[in-house]
């Protein structure tokens, strides 16, 4: 892995993120420890050497990301963001520029471009700015219109709130916000009792309406932010189980070209170690060399039947039976008649291996002679 590739994927772990998390922590807690002066009499040494060492760890961190990222670094506007802050933190603090040396605590809105659910109401924010910008128009025509009648109708009457046009617009600005508008009507109301009607009418328009449109647009935009966070959530998922399926499609057609195939789509010979017969999987027969074309072993002549010598274990004479030209092997007796079984012998050789040896039909008269001149000479 390239070494740039190697400290891109440093910098995007969780525990550098935390890391960098804790540094802001704690660079924002010494600098607030700063305002305190017996503090800084106490411990002023340490609080400058930590306040130096997250500077140095800031610029390390601003720079490894730098040459990480290349020419990307600046198309992020969060890089440029704590780019900004740690370039202002770098800005020499002495002399006419000592108020430079308050900007420093800007390092802690580092925070809002690590922390990811602050980056996410940020950008919300930034999203609404077209939706709010509406609602800060409306709002500033609904102020001067009611800033140029509190000033026509009581600026005699209370010329510290109302005297003249710009004391009318902080008053009323003050009263949106809630602040003593309630001290700010009875003083008026004591001269005028009809008063309560404007201010009324104003408060409902401007605290109620107004400000509560400002709330709709922000919730809205942080709703469409997290619409595009799912969907985005979403397609990266979907590539990612492409990828797999596609991975594992590459797997199944490798092992599929390595596997030869028989002709009737069957595994070969070679992917299973030794011949089987196709259809049943179980181990093909050793053919003898008089096997017929059907695969039975069987001992056949050239012409196809199957002859096997039987000796009958009465007379112990040879007897020759003739196979059916189907490859059944029928054996029969000398005198035609008796089965092998009933002379006391064994199954003979030739006998069918799927059940037992039939007995031929006796052919007419002279079988019948045959068979009696051989019981005769017995």
């Amino acid at each position: 892995m390239p070494p740039r590739e190697r400290l891109r994927a440093l910098l995007e772990t969780h525990r550098f993120q935390q890391f960098i998390i804790a540094v802001i922590v704690i660079n924002a807690a010494t600098l607030g420890l700063e305002t305190s002066v017996s503090t800084v009499e106490r411990y002023g040494t340490v609080l400058t050497v930590v306040d130096h060492l997250a500077l140095y760890i800031f610029v390390v961190e601003l720079a490894a990301r730098l040459y990480a990222y290349g020419w990307r670094f600046f198309r992020n506007p969060w890089n440029l963001f704590d780019a900004a802050i740690v370039t202002v933190s770098l800005l020499p603090t002495a002399g006419g520029l000592s108020v430079l040396r308050a900007l420093r605590i800007l390092r802690a809105l580092r925070l809002i471009s690590v922390v990811p659910s602050l980056r996410r109401v940020v950008t919300a924010l930034l999203t609404a700015m077209p939706g709010m910008s509406s609602i800060v128009l409306l709002l500033a025509l609904v102020l001067y219109v009611t800033a140029v009648m509190g000033t026509k109708l009581y600026h005699v009457t209370a010329p510290e709130y109302f005297g003249d046009l710009p004391t009318s617009l902080f008053t009323l600005f003050q009263m949106m916000t809630g602040d003593a508008w309630s001290d700010i009507t009875r003083e008026v109301m004591a001269v005028h009792p009809s008063a309560w009607v404007f201010f009324v009418a104003f408060m409902l328009v401007c605290t109620f309406v107004v400000l509560n449109l400002f709330i709709a647009v922000v919730v809205s935009a942080m709703e469409e932010e997290h619409a595009e966070e799912s969907v985005q959530a979403t397609e990266d998922l979907g590539r990612a189980v492409l990828a797999e399926l596609a991975t594992l499609r590459a797997e199944v057609r490798e092992l599929r070209d390595r596997v030869p195939v028989t002709p009737n789509g069957g595994p070969g010979p070679a992917a299973k170690g030794r011949p089987r017969a196709a259809g049943n999987g179980t181990p093909d027969p050793v053919p003898s060399p008089g096997n017929t074309a059907n695969g039975d072993a069987r001992d056949t002549t050239a012409n196809g039947d199957a002859r096997s010598d039987v000796r009958s274990a009465g007379n112990g004479g040879p007897v020759s039976g003739n196979a059916a030209a189907n490859g059944d092997v029928r054996n029969t007796t000398a005198n035609g008649d008796a089965r092998p079984e009933k002379n006391g012998g064994s199954d003979p050789k030739g006998a069918r291996r799927n059940g037992g040896a039939k007995k031929p039909a006796t052919r007419g008269a002279a079988g019948r002679r045959r068979g009696s001149a051989s019981g005769q000479r017995e």
